[in-house]
């Protein structure tokens, strides 16, 4: 059984100077214009979304060590100055 693959169609209007960078470059891969420049964008796709997730986790990371018992101790008090400005910002409102 086929399957039938969406497309969709993407159009640049790119400087000339941009244009042959591409085309370069493509050449040096060996790939047509379009197959490098979707190659591309699907790495950086992947590289921004790994990035956009390590930073939801540091500040899951953050919000789960400002309410932890350790932060309440004194000892704990130094990290909370430097780690939690957000708890203080709503503690002195």
């Amino acid at each position: 059984m086929l399957l039938a693959i969406s497309t969709a169609r993407l159009e640049a209007r790119i400087s000339t100077d941009i244009h042959s960078m591409l085309k370069r470059a493509a050449e040096l891969h060996r790939r047509t214009m379009t197959d490098f420049v979707v190659s591309v964008v699907q790495d950086a796709e992947q590289r921004a979304s790994e990035q956009a997730e390590v930073i939801r986790l540091s500040m899951d990371d953050r919000e789960f060590f400002c309410a932890s018992p350790v932060v309440a101790t004194e000892t704990g008090s130094i990290f909370k100055t430097c780690l939690c400005p957000s708890q203080q910002a709503l503690s002195a409102e």
